[in-house]
C-alpha cells in the first residue's frame, strides 16, 4: 500500500476570505468552493493542496509547515502581495531555512526548504 498524500482541512470563520488570502497573498494558483454561500473549499499549487471548513473541523491556530523550492525568493513575493508575515526567512538549527506567516484564523504557515547541515 502507497500513502499518495495528506491534505489539511483547516477552520475558517468565512471560506471566501481564506480562498481570496492563500490565492492573492500566499500565490496559490486555484480554488473551489462547495455551496451557497460557501462553507467548504479549497486552494492548491502545486502538489499542495489546502481545503478550508466554515467554523467546523480543526482549530483556529493550527500549524502548517510547507516547502518551497526557495524561501527567500517566497518571501519577497507574498511581502509584495501584503501577506501577514511573522518572521522573515532565518535558518534553523533543525536544517530548514523557514519563515512564518498568519492567515486569518490564526493559522500559522511555517514556509521553508531544507539547508545543508554543519
Amino acid at each position: 500500500m502507497k500513502f499518495e498524500k495528506a491534505v489539511p482541512i483547516l477552520y475558517s470563520t468565512d471560506v471566501v476570505q481564506s480562498l481570496n488570502y492563500y490565492v492573492e497573498k500566499l500565490g496559490f494558483d486555484e480554488k473551489w468552493e462547495w455551496n451557497s454561500p460557501p462553507d467548504f473549499g479549497g486552494v492548491v499549487k502545486g502538489e499542495v493542496q489546502i481545503f478550508f471548513c466554515k467554523q467546523n473541523q480543526g482549530n483556529p491556530g493550527t500549524w502548517l509547515s510547507i516547502f518551497v523550492d526557495n524561501v527567500d525568493e517566497f518571501y519577497e513575493d507574498v511581502k509584495s502581495r501584503g501577506a501577514k508575515i511573522l518572521s522573515v526567512p532565518d535558518d534553523k538549527p533543525w536544517y530548514v531555512r523557514e519563515m512564518l506567516i498568519e492567515d486569518p484564523d490564526g493559522h500559522i504557515i511555517r514556509f521553508g526548504h531544507g539547508i545543508e547541515c554543519d
